[in-house]
This record gives structure tokens, C-alpha cells and sequence, in this order.
């Protein structure tokens, strides 16, 4: 208490380049079953209010209608890597000349996990070729398409060319760590590996010379049961926060959530949901919203906290408390 607070710093750089502060849009798919507005409206929100946008392989806009929209703002694109070579080398290509800096890689979903929420729900967007906009764009993509099918285009044929796509980026088998080689050969910025859950995992991102990881049980979406991102963080920053950028992703919703994965060792935090919400409800302007307050939040909890910025959270100003399971934050 009594520290002057009122100049907070709250700005990071990652991969030499410096951004407002340390939160970032995580990667979601097929935004259109959220608001007609799409990734290019959630996107342009981002751009407007200085939040870095990383767009999803399983966009329901295209690479080029994401960038157009992002304009000067900062754009990561996450790949799901199919597994033919050329399609891959067509996607980052696309990205790179689409102004987007840093590739994000998801580990964990070279297959989709046991959903049976969705499975009830009758819901499976990709076979009716929703959310597969960025592989009917492509060039590559379409051309093998056209050559296996007489000549027909993925709009013309829609489920053949779904079904063609989900094999591509689900594949059924996971990339190695020798695989990566190939990437490095195509694109020239930071590689960052989401997904990380184990320190083994995180020894070896480093020992591939990748750039960043993102600690990461996709949400729960892929492995029921997997342990919390939060509770690995400490021991995989710990043993590689010095060799490689540690970002979070998987539970922010608060301000105070983005502080303590800070004081854990990431460098910076993804938001998913809370901004998706925002955007079902409002569009563009009701992701804007969630996000403005999710940067307010952290920065007056910040300043409450006594801490100056960013590089004041450490894991001293925290205390682990076992409560009695159920406490909710009433934020």
C-alpha cells in the first residue's frame, strides 16, 4: 500500500515488438455461428482498441478478408497443419503477405476429441463447409480439389470439399518434433507451439529453436480431464522462461486472472470466450466491450495491488489458498 501506481506500465514486447499491454485475442473458430460480423468484425474490434488478433486455421473468413479488416493492427495466425506440404507452404505464404507477424501452431488437435456436447447437438460446422473458409480459398487446396473431381470447385461440390478439407487440417496422426524443420524452411518470422502442457514438452520446444509456447489445454476441449494450464505454468516457466516466450491461454476472464498468470512466468495471456461472448451478443462493439474491460480490470487491479506493471507481477506478491471448492469471483 501507499505506492504511487498512477503511471502504470503496462505495455510487453514479444518477439521484439512492442504491444499495449499483455493480452491477447486467442484463436477461435467459425466466428460465424456467433455473429454474422465474422472474424473480419472481430478482428477490426481487436485492431480498434489495440489488442492483437490471432486468427483460426478453422476461420469462417478468408486470411485476406481478416487482414483487410484488421488493417494496421497486429494479426498472428494459428495453424491447424495439413498434412499435405504444398497446402501448408500456400496457407503461410498467404498469412506472410497478408501482414500476419508471428505463426501460432496448435499441438493438440491433429484429431477432434470425444465431444459428446456436441456430438448431442448435432454439431459438426466443417462437413457443411462452415468455418473451412480459409482452405476453400486457397489456391492450393482448390486446384487438387478440381484435379480429383473433373474439374468441380468446393462451392460447387460443398460436402465432398468439407471432407476433403477436415482430412487435411484432422488428420488422424500428429506431426513430430522433426516435422518443425519443415515450418522453419517456410516461414521467416517467430514460430510459437501452442498446447504445452509438460515440461519435457517445453524443454523440447527450445531444444527445436522455436521462439514461444503457448501453455494451453485448449480450453478442455480436447482432453477431459487434463490438468489445469495454470497449475503447469510455474514449473514449465520456471524451466524454460529463460530460453523461450511463455505465453498462457485456457480460463482468463478477469483482470486478476491475467495478474497471476503473469506472477506464474507468462509473459502474456490469450482471452477466448469472454471476448466471444461479448461478440454473440454485440458484434464487433460487444467484443469490444468484454475486452475494454478485461484491460481496465487488470490495470486498476494493478494499481490496487500495488504494483506498478507488468514487471512487477511476481510470484512473492502471491498466496496460494485451498479454499473449500465453489468460491466464484463475483466480477
Amino acid at each position: 500500500m501507499l505506492r504511487d501506481t498512477s503511471a502504470k506500465k503496462v505495455g510487453v514486447e514479444l518477439f521484439g515488438v512492442k504491444y499495449d499491454s499483455p493480452i491477447l485475442m486467442a484463436p477461435v473458430g467459425v466466428q460465424t455461428i456467433f455473429h454474422e460480423e465474422r472474424e473480419v468484425g472481430l478482428a477490426k474490434a481487436c485492431a480498434d482498441i489495440g489488442v492483437p488478433y490471432i486468427m483460426s486455421t478453422a476461420a469462417s473468413s478468408t486470411i485476406e478478408e481478416v487482414a483487410s479488416a484488421s488493417g494496421s493492427g497486429h494479426r498472428w495466425f494459428q495453424l491447424y497443419w495439413p498434412s499435405t506440404d504444398a497446402i501448408t507452404r500456400s496457407l503461410l505464404s498467404r498469412a506472410k503477405a497478408s501482414g500476419f507477424s508471428v505463426l501460432v501452431v496448435t499441438l493438440d488437435t491433429w484429431s477432434l476429441a470425444w465431444r459428446p456436447a456436441d456430438l448431442d447437438e448435432g454439431y459438426i460446422p466443417f462437413m457443411e463447409g462452415v468455418g473451412n473458409a480459409v482452405g476453400f480459398s486457397d489456391p492450393v487446396f482448390r486446384a487438387g480439389f478440381a484435379a480429383a473431381t473433373d474439374g468441380a470447385t468446393p462451392e460447387e461440390k460443398v460436402g465432398l470439399a468439407s471432407a476433403g478439407w477436415v482430412r487435411e487440417v484432422c488428420p488422424g496422426r500428429s506431426r513430430t518434433w522433426e516435422d518443425l524443420k519443415l515450418l522453419r524452411t517456410w516461414w521467416d518470422g517467430p514460430i510459437v507451439l501452442k498446447g504445452i502442457q509438460h515440461v519435457d514438452d517445453a524443454r523440447l520446444a527450445v531444444a527445436a529453436g522455436m521462439d514461444g509456447i503457448v501453455v494451453s489445454n485448449h480450453g478442455g476441449r480436447q482432453v477431459d480431464g487434463a490438468v489445469g494450464s495454470l497449475d503447469v505454468l510455474p514449473e514449465i516457466a520456471a524451466a524454460v522462461g529463460g530460453e523461450i516466450t511463455v505465453l498462457f491461454d485456457s480460463g482468463i476472464r478477469t483482470g486478476a486472472d491475467v495478474i497471476k498468470a503473469l506472477c506464474l512466468g507468462a509473459r502474456a495471456v490469450l482471452v477466448g470466450r469472454p471476448a466471444v461472448y461479448g461478440f454473440a451478443v454485440g458484434g464487433a462493439e460487444g467484443a469490444k466491450q468484454v475486452l475494454r474491460g478485461v484491460l481496465a480490470d487488470f490495470e486498476m487491479s494493478l494499481g490496487l495491488a500495488g504494483v506498478e506493471g507488468v514487471e512487477g507481477c511476481r510470484a512473492e506478491i502471491l498466496r496460494k489458498v485451498d479454499g473449500g471448492g465453489g468460491a466464484r469471483s463475483s466480477n
